[in-house]
């Protein structure tokens, strides 16, 4: 791995800074930047180029949709997360390494999530995904692999988990909401995607003894 980033702010930092700018200017365009740069189902019409609003899938969504976040409390949970894993996480790494698999993590969770919103589509189900929980639950399973012993507190009940637990729960979670459908309007899966694509890095990492 790299050492870590020697410069005035951290990739985690660097990444909450897009992230908050990236809400300010979906106020302040009243979420027009929606349509080009959330994660739209494949199939959907509409012409190319980044100043259209018609919504449909473009390569870039797979990356920008990250960036966008549909409320304060989804933006604020979710930079709470990205700091408390990734900042541990980055120290271990190094900053290349770190962006690296963050951005690995984001990019196979809209994979996932691009698969899961087409089917969807196709039953008359549209909507577009946007929000940083695919890198951020990716970033979670590496913190559980990373320190497994360590204990988070759970918000709901509030009792302390050792790290290792607390990732296998909120999988096992994760996986049954996303099967059931249950709390619509979450994706679950793409939080999966992220998990997965999270763990065959760090898996192939370790192939290398990195």
């Amino acid at each position: 791995m790299t050492k870590p980033y020697s410069g005035y702010l951290s990739v985690v930092q660097i990444l909450m800074v897009i992230n908050g700018g990236m809400f300010l200017l979906e106020l302040y365009t009243a979420g027009r930047v929606i349509s080009p740069l959330a994660l739209w189902p494949l199939g959907l019409s509409g012409p190319t180029g980044f100043e259209v609003s018609s919504p449909h899938f473009q390569l870039w969504q797979l990356v920008t949709y990250s960036f966008l976040h549909g409320s304060v409390m989804h933006l604020l949970l979710n930079m709470y997360a990205l700091w408390l894993f990734g900042s541990r996480m980055e120290n271990v790494w190094g900053s290349k390494a770190f962006a690296l698999y963050y951005f690995v993590c984001v990019v196979g969770a809209g994979l996932v999530q691009l698969v899961v919103t087409t089917l969807g589509a196709e039953q008359g189900n549209i909507y577009p995904t946007i929000g940083a929980s695919g890198g951020v639950f990716g970033l979670l399973l590496a913190y559980g692999m990373a320190f497994p012993n360590e204990k988070l507190m759970l918000i709901f009940p509030p009792v302390a988990l050792r790290a290792k637990w607390f990732v296998t729960i909120y999988g096992l979670i994760e996986l049954w909401a996303g099967i059931t459908g249950s709390e619509v309007g979450v994706a679950h899966f793409a939080h999966l995607g992220g998990m997965l694509f999270g763990f065959m890095l760090l898996l192939y990492w370790h192939k290398r003894g990195e």
